[in-house]
């Protein structure tokens, strides 16, 4: 038997059941769907974490207060809390001869008003450093003046979004607003950023950290960004911050140190996993197919016994037989999973233009689903198209000759 006529054979044979082979195109086609859209939004979130931490920048680390540890025995009966982190903590660390800068903050939510406009955004009190360390930039007017920890100024930056909700298209640089009970004036408006950790800078307003301290009646910090001399500084920095603090607190470890590496690997590892879940969750789909394309085999061999019949006796091989149902199975499976590959990028690309994420389908998935759309069709084909091949030509011709 010819290539050609082997692939008119399956053509035919497709289009003489045209429900049937619609029925196996869609359940290949959702399966792969579902891969690549699953996969797809695992590598988004992914790629996305990759980008907000690659704003922080790799020699900062993050200071927060207690320690991030499960320890054995009982836990305390006294109600007792970990040692808040002060200024005073922040002004120790900024001593350090391995550290260029540091940000100590304190945040929070406040009702923040100019004239008759009002809204309740989060407030973050910090210090001149935190711009450079978090890479804000400045579009009009300037950044928090140098001031020491403790020191107070009427003054606050804003984020791009808050200006125009609260002044409108009137200037906003030099006007005053009112943040809880305090009068602040507005020197300078940062750029459009976004969203970085849980923090919308667009609706942030940001003041002295001696303002916010005093605003939300909070001595302690809620953390404390620390900007290192260089990535080769990092291990020896981090036992110097500990060993400082070590020694302000009265010898107890009560803080936690975490840096980009460890957040960046522990999400890293988090997310791979999430992906490769999801995509085996998905998966599972391509093998219900599989079961239906061994159903519908089974049920073309029974229907087209005399075809069998026909073909062996004039010299069709048993090899040759059990191509031809192996080669529409084939088919059917390589159309349904190139649909629903193209359908899943034209979803992904439709939401990365939506919802401006990098949702990216991982090449391993595009291929792992065409591979194993196609070998659960030729797999659970298999059986019933060996089954056809095994067929006797005179049983095979019984149908026919009873027809007669």
């Amino acid at each position: 038997m010819r290539a050609v006529d082997a692939v008119q054979l399956w053509l035919g044979a497709l289009r003489g059941h045209r429900s049937r082979s619609l029925m196996l195109l869609l359940a290949v086609g959702i399966g792969v769907l579902a891969v690549v859209l699953l996969t797809g939004l695992g590598e988004g979130a992914r790629a996305f974490v990759v980008q907000e931490f690659a704003s922080l920048g790799r020699n900062t680390l993050i200071v927060l207060p207690g320690r991030n540890e499960t320890t054995g025995g009982m836990p305390p009966i006294t109600g007792l809390s970990p040692r808040e982190l002060t200024a005073g903590d922040a002004r120790a660390i900024a001593r350090l001869p391995q550290v260029r800068r540091v940000a100590p903050q304190q945040a929070g939510q406040l009702q923040v008003s100019a004239g008759n406009r009002s809204r309740e955004v989060l407030v973050l009190g910090t210090s001149r450093d935190f711009f450079a360390i978090r890479q804000l930039r400045v579009a009009q007017g300037q950044a928090l003046p140098r001031l020491a920890y403790g020191e107070a100024e009427a003054v606050c930056v804003i984020g791009a979004g808050l200006r125009r909700e609260l002044f409108g298209s009137a200037p906003a640089l030099g006007q005053w607003l009112r943040a809880g009970d305090r009068r602040l004036r507005v020197i300078g408006i940062l750029a459009p950023r976004g969203e970085s950790f849980g923090m919308d800078f667009n609706e942030m307003l940001i003041m002295p950290l001696a303002n916010a301290q005093a605003l939300f009646n909070r001595e302690g910090l809620l953390r404390a960004f620390v900007e290192i001399r260089g990535p080769s500084f990092l291990a020896s920095s981090r036992a110097q911050i500990l060993a400082t603090l070590r020694a302000r607190h009265g010898g107890e470890e009560d803080v936690t140190l975490i840096s980009q590496g460890s957040l960046l690997g522990a999400f890293d590892d988090i997310l791979a996993t999430l992906t490769l879940a999801l995509a085996g969750v998905a998966a599972i789909s391509l093998l219900v197919a599989g079961i239906l394309v061994m159903n519908v085999t089974w049920i073309s061999v029974s229907q087209r016994t005399a075809e069998i019949g026909l073909l062996k006796a004039i010299g069709a091989t048993a090899g040759q037989v059990r191509l031809l149902f192996l080669g529409e199975a084939a088919l059917l499976a390589l159309g349904g999973a190139l649909a629903g590959l193209l359908l899943g990028e034209a979803l992904l690309w439709g939401a990365r233009l939506l919802l401006q994420l990098p949702l990216y389908a991982p090449w391993w998935a595009r291929l792992g689903a065409l591979a194993l759309a196609l070998a659960s069709a030729l797999l659970f084909a298999w059986l019933p198209a060996s089954r056809g091949a095994a067929m006797a030509p005179v049983a095979a011709l019984q149908p026919l000759a009873g027809g007669h």
